[in-house]
Protein backbone atom coordinates (compact mmCIF):
# COMPACT_ATOMS: atom_id res chain seq x y z
CA UNK A 1 0.00 0.00 0.00
CA UNK A 2 2.70 2.19 0.93
CA UNK A 3 4.04 1.28 -2.60
CA UNK A 4 0.56 2.60 -4.60
CA UNK A 5 0.65 6.13 -2.09
CA UNK A 6 4.65 6.58 -3.07
CA UNK A 7 3.95 6.05 -6.90
CA UNK A 8 1.20 8.07 -7.12
CA UNK A 9 2.67 11.05 -5.71
CA UNK A 10 5.22 10.47 -8.25
CA UNK A 11 2.80 10.55 -10.83
CA UNK A 12 2.62 14.39 -10.83
CA UNK A 13 6.42 14.89 -10.95
CA UNK A 14 7.41 12.89 -13.45
CA UNK A 15 6.83 15.46 -16.24
CA UNK A 16 9.72 17.56 -14.47
CA UNK A 17 11.98 14.19 -14.67
CA UNK A 18 15.10 14.37 -16.93
CA UNK A 19 16.83 11.28 -18.17
CA UNK A 20 18.43 10.75 -15.29
CA UNK A 21 17.97 7.14 -13.30
CA UNK A 22 15.77 8.37 -9.73
CA UNK A 23 16.80 7.56 -6.82
CA UNK A 24 13.73 5.54 -6.40
CA UNK A 25 14.28 3.26 -9.46
CA UNK A 26 17.86 2.42 -8.05
CA UNK A 27 16.35 1.56 -4.50
CA UNK A 28 13.35 -0.56 -6.43
CA UNK A 29 16.34 -2.44 -8.57
CA UNK A 30 18.09 -3.13 -4.78
CA UNK A 31 15.25 -4.94 -3.56
CA UNK A 32 14.82 -7.37 -6.62
CA UNK A 33 15.54 -10.85 -6.78
CA UNK A 34 18.56 -10.70 -9.00
CA UNK A 35 22.49 -10.43 -7.67
CA UNK A 36 24.05 -7.42 -7.18
CA UNK A 37 26.62 -7.49 -9.66
CA UNK A 38 23.93 -7.89 -12.66
CA UNK A 39 22.00 -4.79 -10.82
CA UNK A 40 25.27 -3.04 -10.70
CA UNK A 41 26.22 -3.76 -14.38
CA UNK A 42 22.21 -2.90 -15.47
CA UNK A 43 22.82 0.29 -13.38
CA UNK A 44 25.66 1.14 -14.79
CA UNK A 45 24.55 0.49 -18.63
CA UNK A 46 21.32 2.67 -18.12
CA UNK A 47 23.84 5.59 -16.80
CA UNK A 48 25.76 4.89 -20.18
CA UNK A 49 22.77 5.67 -21.99
CA UNK A 50 21.44 8.54 -20.37
CA UNK A 51 24.81 10.04 -20.78
CA UNK A 52 24.82 9.63 -24.44
CA UNK A 53 21.61 11.17 -24.28
CA UNK A 54 23.20 14.22 -22.66
CA UNK A 55 25.44 14.40 -24.64
CA UNK A 56 23.36 15.29 -27.66
CA UNK A 57 20.94 17.62 -25.52
CA UNK A 58 18.19 14.92 -25.64
CA UNK A 59 15.97 14.49 -22.97
CA UNK A 60 13.17 13.03 -25.41
CA UNK A 61 14.22 9.28 -25.20
CA UNK A 62 13.59 6.76 -22.55
CA UNK A 63 16.27 4.04 -21.46
CA UNK A 64 14.96 0.70 -19.78
CA UNK A 65 17.74 -2.00 -18.56
CA UNK A 66 16.22 -5.30 -17.04
CA UNK A 67 19.44 -8.00 -16.85
CA UNK A 68 21.04 -6.59 -20.13
CA UNK A 69 18.76 -6.15 -21.89
CA UNK A 70 18.29 -2.44 -22.53
CA UNK A 71 15.63 -0.89 -23.83
CA UNK A 72 15.49 2.56 -26.32
CA UNK A 73 12.50 4.22 -26.94
CA UNK A 74 12.22 8.11 -28.35
CA UNK A 75 12.00 10.24 -30.81
CA UNK A 76 14.76 12.57 -32.22
CA UNK A 77 14.28 15.33 -34.55
CA UNK A 78 18.00 15.38 -35.72
CA UNK A 79 19.19 12.53 -38.17
CA UNK A 80 23.17 13.34 -36.81
CA UNK A 81 21.57 13.32 -33.42
CA UNK A 82 20.00 9.95 -33.93
CA UNK A 83 22.87 8.48 -35.57
CA UNK A 84 25.33 9.35 -32.75
CA UNK A 85 23.03 8.30 -30.07
CA UNK A 86 22.63 5.09 -31.65
CA UNK A 87 26.37 5.12 -31.87
CA UNK A 88 27.28 5.53 -28.58
CA UNK A 89 24.44 2.99 -27.36
CA UNK A 90 25.76 0.49 -29.54
CA UNK A 91 29.44 1.49 -27.94
CA UNK A 92 28.12 0.41 -24.21
CA UNK A 93 29.86 -2.97 -22.91
CA UNK A 94 27.65 -5.69 -21.40
CA UNK A 95 24.56 -5.17 -23.35
CA UNK A 96 23.32 -8.38 -24.17
CA UNK A 97 20.20 -7.62 -26.32
CA UNK A 98 19.24 -3.86 -27.36
CA UNK A 99 15.82 -3.08 -28.05
CA UNK A 100 15.73 0.11 -29.99
CA UNK A 101 12.79 2.17 -30.64
CA UNK A 102 14.18 5.13 -31.88
CA UNK A 103 12.08 7.51 -34.37
CA UNK A 104 14.13 10.22 -36.21
CA UNK A 105 11.24 12.61 -37.20
CA UNK A 106 11.44 16.40 -37.81
CA UNK A 107 9.75 18.69 -35.48
CA UNK A 108 7.43 19.59 -38.66
CA UNK A 109 6.95 16.01 -38.80
CA UNK A 110 6.26 15.46 -35.23
CA UNK A 111 3.88 18.61 -35.44
CA UNK A 112 1.69 17.29 -38.73
CA UNK A 113 1.20 13.43 -36.79
CA UNK A 114 -1.45 12.61 -34.92
CA UNK A 115 -0.59 10.00 -33.20
CA UNK A 116 2.35 11.59 -31.27
CA UNK A 117 2.18 12.92 -28.33
CA UNK A 118 3.87 14.87 -26.02
CA UNK A 119 7.01 14.23 -23.63
CA UNK A 120 4.77 15.16 -20.45
CA UNK A 121 2.27 12.67 -21.81
CA UNK A 122 4.20 9.71 -22.48
CA UNK A 123 5.91 10.31 -19.20
CA UNK A 124 2.30 10.65 -17.45
CA UNK A 125 1.30 7.35 -19.14
CA UNK A 126 4.50 5.67 -18.02
CA UNK A 127 3.61 6.58 -14.54
CA UNK A 128 -0.23 5.42 -15.16
CA UNK A 129 1.11 2.08 -15.88
CA UNK A 130 3.38 1.11 -13.32
CA UNK A 131 0.57 1.93 -10.85
CA UNK A 132 -1.29 -0.44 -12.92
CA UNK A 133 1.24 -3.07 -12.55
CA UNK A 134 2.11 -2.14 -9.01
CA UNK A 135 -2.33 -2.72 -8.03
CA UNK A 136 -1.91 -6.17 -9.75
CA UNK A 137 -2.12 -8.66 -7.11
CA UNK A 138 0.06 -11.33 -8.19
CA UNK A 139 2.62 -9.61 -10.08
CA UNK A 140 6.10 -9.09 -9.16
CA UNK A 141 6.22 -5.08 -10.26
CA UNK A 142 9.99 -5.02 -8.89
CA UNK A 143 10.65 -7.44 -12.07
CA UNK A 144 9.16 -4.90 -14.80
CA UNK A 145 9.98 -2.37 -16.59
CA UNK A 146 7.75 0.49 -18.71
CA UNK A 147 8.59 2.26 -21.27
CA UNK A 148 6.05 4.16 -23.34
CA UNK A 149 7.09 5.99 -26.78
CA UNK A 150 5.75 9.09 -28.53
CA UNK A 151 3.23 6.94 -30.14
CA UNK A 152 1.53 5.63 -26.93
CA UNK A 153 2.54 2.49 -27.53
CA UNK A 154 3.77 0.67 -24.01
CA UNK A 155 6.75 -1.28 -23.81
CA UNK A 156 7.04 -4.38 -21.04
CA UNK A 157 10.51 -5.39 -20.08
CA UNK A 158 11.78 -7.84 -17.19
CA UNK A 159 10.60 -11.05 -15.57
CA UNK A 160 7.61 -12.91 -14.95
CA UNK A 161 7.74 -15.89 -12.48
CA UNK A 162 5.01 -17.29 -14.53
CA UNK A 163 2.60 -17.43 -17.19
CA UNK A 164 -0.11 -16.37 -15.47
CA UNK A 165 1.44 -13.55 -13.74
CA UNK A 166 2.84 -12.22 -17.48
CA UNK A 167 -1.16 -12.38 -18.64
CA UNK A 168 -1.67 -10.39 -15.62
CA UNK A 169 0.67 -7.56 -16.34
CA UNK A 170 -0.59 -7.53 -19.93
CA UNK A 171 -4.00 -7.19 -18.84
CA UNK A 172 -3.32 -4.59 -16.78
CA UNK A 173 -0.74 -2.50 -19.06
CA UNK A 174 -2.80 -2.98 -21.57
CA UNK A 175 -6.25 -1.77 -19.86
CA UNK A 176 -4.16 1.66 -18.76
CA UNK A 177 -6.31 4.11 -20.21
CA UNK A 178 -4.42 5.93 -23.19
CA UNK A 179 -2.70 3.07 -24.04
CA UNK A 180 -1.95 2.36 -27.58
CA UNK A 181 -0.01 -0.96 -28.62
CA UNK A 182 1.79 -3.14 -26.20
CA UNK A 183 4.94 -4.79 -26.54
CA UNK A 184 6.35 -6.92 -24.86
CA UNK A 185 9.64 -7.81 -23.78
CA UNK A 186 9.18 -10.15 -20.45
CA UNK A 187 10.79 -13.21 -20.24
CA UNK A 188 8.86 -16.32 -18.44
CA UNK A 189 11.00 -17.87 -15.42
CA UNK A 190 10.31 -19.23 -12.12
Amino acid sequence: MLRIAIAAALVGTLAACSAAVSPVTLVERAVEARSASDIATDNRIVLEANDAMADIGEISASTEIYEGRLLVTGILDEAGDYQTFRNKIDAISGVKRLYWHVAQMSEAEQDADPNVISWASALELDAKVGISLIETKGVADVNYRVAVDPFSTVYLLGRARSQGELNQALTAVSGTSGVGKVVNYVEVRP
